[in-house]
């Protein structure tokens, strides 16, 4: 009895060390202790309870990795429908980046060589048609110019010049300088500007034009350019009077212009200098700039003191 007592003693002992083991590494130890003594009965039935747990947890790792096979399923899933919805909105950014190069392409009335190569297969029965249509478009224009209605004005005349053959080249001059007139009074005075010098390129006589783009050139302050269209609208008509009072008046104004140009530049180039001598100690003031007047021509001076009067 006391060996049995101890024996039983030794089994709890062994059986409390392997609490403490992970499950694999207790089915191990089991294992390796049944080889050892040849297997007891209890051992046995330890072993098959071991076994009974290693089959549910084999049935658990095999139901955990259906579940990741799923899971990976549903994700290559995904990952194939945004593939595809990318696919899909690069196709539609490409078709949309086509679209807007064919509009950037479109050629607008502006291009005679273009237009002259549309017009090849007409026959001179048609392109008189289309001249007429285009008159047509011009007088509605008109009827909306009159009724202050510019903006409709302006969408005419632009199909009128669509319409027009480029042989009809005083036709479309006039539809230019009347489209010009419109943009005017829309403040689109540049678009305005741009539409009196291709009036100019297909009629260099059309004194309308010239006027209104010196007027436009005048508003814009662009002053040199204005009295030069001025001074060729006055050598085709003398008598005009707007373009006379305009030569009368803009040179003075140039002048003052150029004189507040050029003191703000020396005020610029003196705050610049300034910058530049300060570490020496020295400043614009020490240097004097006198004019001749007799060549005009400057000559600068320095002056050690230009604080001290009495130098």
């Amino acid at each position: 009895p006391p060996n049995n007592l101890n024996v039983w003693s030794k089994a709890t002992e062994e059986e409390q060390e392997e609490d403490f083991y992970d499950w694999e590494e207790t089915q191990q130890h089991i294992h390796i202790k049944d080889t050892q003594t040849g297997g007891g009965a209890g051992d046995r039935e330890m072993e098959a309870g071991g076994g009974q747990q290693e089959g549910k947890q084999d049935d658990s790792l095999k139901k955990e990795e259906e579940e990741q096979e799923g899971v990976t399923v549903q994700q290559e899933i995904k990952e194939e429908q945004e593939v595809k919805v990318q696919q899909d909105g690069d196709s539609q950014q490409e078709d949309s980046d086509s679209e807007l190069k064919e509009e950037v392409g479109l050629p607008s009335e502006f291009d005679n060589e273009y237009l002259r190569e549309m017009e090849k297969e007409l026959t001179e029965e048609e392109k008189e048609s289309r001249r007429q249509q285009s008159l047509s478009l011009k007088e509605a224009g008109n009827a909306h110019f009159k009724r202050g209605d510019w903006a409709e004005a302006g969408r005419s005349y632009t199909e009128a010049l669509s319409m027009c053959p480029v042989c009809f080249s005083r036709e479309r001059a006039v539809l230019f300088s009347n489209r010009a007139a419109a943009r005017l009074h829309l403040d689109l005075k540049e678009q305005a500007i741009s539409d009196c010098s291709r009036a100019l390129e297909l009629d260099p006589d059309y004194l309308r034009a010239l006027l209104r783009r010196a007027e436009l050139y005048e508003q814009t302050e662009k002053l040199d350019e204005a009295l030069e269209d001025y001074q060729k609208v006055l050598e085709r008509d003398p008598n005009n009077v707007p373009a006379r009072q305009a030569a009368m008046r803009l040179p003075q104004q140039i002048q003052e212009r150029n004189e507040k140009l050029k003191d703000e530049m020396i005020s610029k180039l003196k705050d610049l200098g300034n910058m530049i001598l300060r570490p020496f100690g020295l400043s614009t003031n020490n240097f004097q700039v006198n004019q001749d007047s007799t060549s005009g021509a400057y000559s600068i001076n320095f002056v050690q003191n230009p604080n001290n009067n009495n130098r």
